[in-house]
């Protein structure tokens, strides 16, 4: 009985284990790829950018989460925006801390129009990934729907902060000064 209860004691220890060196390996190439953001080559900046949304998308542990994930995203290209929200739900209902599914409902939520509770998401977002630039520059279109120039002209900035190279910033930020300069006339 005894050598039962040690290989399953070493067994819970080896599989804890794994899994923290699989998170800190996750982690340690997210800040590679962050720290390639930086740099001024647009080639490059693009494909890391590409390898920070494939990590995002995949599910640290759980493969049937991911394709849960892929499942919603799916729908949303279908412009099933209702049954997208229940299967994100359902993801974020089954981890919560997956950043990413956080940010797939919130995007969703901002097609249907429900911005505040997109912003809701987004929050929970930047709580789990502060440098989540994709969910900044949805800050900045949720809070230009609210008219919230101002807050949307800050996430678009710290977007920028995190990936200088993105487009999108810029272009905003640009709209959004025009919008303000219209509203005052």
């Amino acid at each position: 009985m005894n050598l039962i209860k040690s290989v399953i004691f070493l067994f819970i220890l080896f599989s804890t284990t794994s899994l923290k060196a699989q998170d800190q390996d996750r982690d340690v190439k997210l800040n590679k790829l962050f720290n390639e953001l930086k740099i001024n080559n647009t080639a490059l900046t693009y494909g890391a950018e590409q390898k920070i949304w494939e990590i995002w998308s995949t599910h640290p542990k759980n493969q049937k989460l991911t394709e849960k994930l892929a499942e919603g995203s799916d729908l949303v290209r279908n412009k099933q925006l209702s049954k997208a929200v229940n299967i994100f739900t359902e993801v974020i209902d089954l981890d919560p801390k997956w950043a990413e599914a956080w940010n797939k409902r919130a995007t969703v939520l901002y097609m249907m129009g429900d911005y505040k509770s997109s912003q809701k998401d987004i929050d929970k977002v930047l709580k789990l990934e502060k440098r989540h630039f994709g969910a900044l520059a949805g800050q900045g279109l949720v809070n230009i729907q609210l008219k919230n120039y101002e807050k949307a002209i800050m996430s678009y900035k710290k977007a920028q902060e995190i990936y200088p190279s993105m487009q999108s910033p810029n272009i905003m930020i640009k709209q959004i000064e025009n919008l303000i300069k219209q509203e005052l006339i």
